[in-house]
């Protein structure tokens, strides 16, 4: 009896300990930086005005308990459109940013790519970013549907 016991005790503790490394994986799989929210068809009519490129958007926000420095990381889209932080850029643990299409004036939690037509297609596209070294880090991709999408 003892020795049925301590076989299933064994295995109970296998199967757990099997359980528990199946999540761990999982928490490390989030990103440091993520793709929280694609506003890709801005409100009324295309018209490519200043204030409906600025209403299509992107925001990124810091998954880690420590800053991250952007320099040199890019986002772009499925046409190979890219916005690459070119200089220092520290988003702060838990902090979000917004990169709008438009002009606009950079600030710590809004910046801006200087264009003057829009980016991301309302029928369909896909953001990605890529970290300093050119490694995939997250991406969101959308349907026909809607005009935001969180991810």
């Amino acid at each position: 009896m003892k020795k049925t016991l301590i076989g299933f005790v064994s295995a109970l503790a296998i199967a757990v300990g099997g359980s528990l490394a199946v999540a761990a994986p999982a928490q490390a799989a989030t990103p440091a930086v993520m793709i929280t929210k694609v506003y890709y068809n801005s409100p009324g009519s295309d018209n490519g005005s200043n204030t409906s490129l600025n209403a299509e958007y992107v925001r990124l926000t810091n998954k880690r308990s420590s800053t991250i420095n952007l320099k040199n990381w890019t986002l772009r889209d499925k046409s190979n459109h890219v916005y690459k932080f070119s200089s220092d850029f520290n988003l702060k643990a838990g902090y979000s940013v917004v990169i709008h299409t438009g002009k606009g004036t950079n600030t710590s939690s809004n910046r801006y790519w200087g264009l003057s037509w829009y980016v991301w297609n309302n029928t369909g596209d896909a953001a990605y970013l890529r970290n300093s070294a050119g490694t995939a880090i997250d991406s969101c991709s959308w349907g026909s549907r809607g005009s935001y999408t969180y991810c």
